[in-house]
């Protein structure tokens, strides 16, 4: 269960990583990105987990993968920034 969280948490910290190094002009502060990949990771780990059962290490690893990236892409800003359309006259 140990190895299991930190594996998680490490996997979480690799993907805020990746995130940052391809999209640091679309991303908040490089603190709110490592933290948000790692409680992303050990939420999606704690989820699957909860719903599998002991014993299924690659599935929550599987789980925790994609709610650290869902996690991740909350934080995307657009990339051409806001724009203001203005009303119809």
């Amino acid at each position: 269960m140990i190895l299991e969280a930190l594996g998680s948490a490490v996997l979480g910290l690799v993907l805020a990583w990746a995130a940052v190094t391809r999209l640091s002009h679309r991303l908040p502060v490089r603190t709110l990105v490592f933290a948000t990949g790692i409680a992303g990771a050990l939420f999606g780990d704690f989820v699957t987990h909860s719903a599998l059962g002991p014993g299924s290490f690659l599935p929550s690893l599987l789980g925790a993968a994609i709610i650290s990236a869902a996690s991740l892409s909350l934080l995307l800003r657009p990339a051409g920034g806001l724009r203001r359309r203005s009303a119809p006259a």
